[in-house]
């Protein structure tokens, strides 16, 4: 079977990347990696853009599309590496009043009670008990809090109901669009510094070693955007979290392999590398991570074996 966009999808897809790039462009992305304060300026336009209704109803103020469209919004939103607690607030878009609209900053206590951005939100949801205290996170983008009472296994977390299965399938989903987002820059940052970078009078990306680097970099992004597209298409577990695992190992890997082409260099500040792994380290331990998706696909495999 072959996906391909359609033209509203590849539309929607391109007016997400202008208004980003005109609203959230290298300059601004320095300035947060500075000091993580959340533009309510662009919250709101992304809100106005449909950015957090793309899935509601028209007759409640939506767009009516569908999560496909989500899918894209939110890869385009990882390639930047939009700060924000995007996808607690989309989900929360028809639920929470402002959500939809970029009027209300939602963020979500997860299972072990890590919860991102809540100095800025304005509704946090989920449970815990006892006050937040800072976490030290490695993405500068990324400020991290952790509610007391709540162990790291999640123990005293609020039971799982159905809207919260619901809610953990979608955040695994859609986090995967981030790190395919972020998956594909540093592959074209790893390609153009490839071309313009030369040692011993020739450009580097002219060596094997750096060429395959490159070429692993495609094909491990190529590989997580076909299951990344298929999972939002059927919504089915196993297929979300394949696309997880798939888009996770896209994005940190990728990120590595782009420090190396670029060398010394990449491990700088004023490199945005550096940026792209702390970012795909902090989405990669989010509900749905590494060791919840292989137990959920072995749990499959043994059913089908039985």
């Amino acid at each position: 079977m072959r996906f391909q966009l359609t033209e509203d999808q590849r539309a929607l897809r391109q007016g997400v990347r202008e208004l980003l790039a005109a609203r959230f462009g290298r300059e601004r992305l320095r300035e947060v990696a500075e000091g993580p304060e959340l533009d309510r300026g662009l919250w709101r336009e992304l809100g106005d853009a449909g950015f957090f209704s793309l899935r509601l109803p028209e007759e409640v103020g939506g767009v009516g599309l569908g999560l496909p469209e989500a899918v894209l919004a939110f890869e385009e939103a990882g390639r930047v590496l939009l700060p924000g607690p995007l996808i607690a607030t989309h989900l929360a878009a028809g639920e929470v009043p402002g959500a939809a609209t970029g009027e209300a900053v939602v963020t979500v206590v997860d299972g072990e009670g890590v919860v991102e951005w809540l100095a800025a939100a304005d509704v946090v949801r989920g449970e815990g008990a006892g006050a937040a205290v800072p976490m030290r996170s490695v993405d500068p983008l990324t400020p991290l809090h952790r509610v007391a009472g709540i162990a790291a296994d999640g123990t005293a977390a609020a039971p799982d109901s159905g809207s919260g299965r619901t809610d953990v399938l979608l955040t695994s989903l859609l986090t995967a669009a981030e790190q395919l987002g972020g998956a594909g820059r540093v592959c074209e940052l790893a390609v153009q510094h490839a071309r313009t970078r030369e040692q011993f009078g020739r450009p580097i990306g002219a060596f094997q070693a750096v060429q395959h680097l490159c070429a692993g970099m495609l094909v491990r992004v190529e590989v997580a955007r076909a299951a990344v597209y298929a999972a939002a298409v059927t919504v089915d577990p196993a297929d979300v979290a394949a696309a997880r695992l798939l888009a996770d190992e896209a994005a940190v890997r990728g990120a590595r392999d782009c420090l190396q082409v670029y060398g010394g260099m990449g491990f700088t500040w004023e490199s945005d590398v550096h940026l792209y792994l702390k970012r795909a380290w902090v989405r990669a331990r989010r509900p749905g991570s590494v060791t919840e998706c292989e137990e959920l696909l072995a749990a499959e495999l043994l059913a089908e074996a039985r």
